[in-house]
């Protein structure tokens, strides 16, 4: 079994839940969510990001607008819509759940009280 394939689908299914947090935050330049994907070590490609900011923009969860710029062509800058926050919430409702139930599966198990010493209530 190759780990490295196991630890990219993981990190493939945090990965727009992680861009539309970053996105939540403010509008935002394709290349400023590289960049804070990378500060978190999480390495993503802008080919890798571009086609999922132009689904979730189809989607109707993010809009752009350009920003004229005075080294090159235009930038096109995303922020969220009422639409895609909604839609961040329910993710963000779905991670929790999922992070506390693998949380709950991986830590070793508490002992009770009553368990560890059973003749102390």
């Amino acid at each position: 079994m190759d780990i490295q394939n196991t630890q990219s689908q993981m990190r493939k299914g945090v990965l727009e839940f992680c861009i539309l947090s970053i996105i939540r935050q403010g509008e935002v330049y394709p290349s400023d969510i590289v960049e804070k994907m990378k500060a978190a070590n999480l390495y993503i490609l802008e080919g890798t990001l571009y086609p999922l900011l132009t689904r979730l923009k189809n989607a109707q969860l993010l809009t752009y607008r350009w920003v004229e710029s005075s080294g090159g062509p235009p930038r096109k800058y995303f922020v969220m819509t009422d639409k895609g926050l909604e839609f961040y919430k329910e993710l963000e409702y779905t991670w929790k759940e999922l992070a506390d139930a693998v949380h709950a599966l991986t830590e070793p198990q508490q002992h009770s009280i009553s368990e560890e010493n059973p003749t102390q209530l």
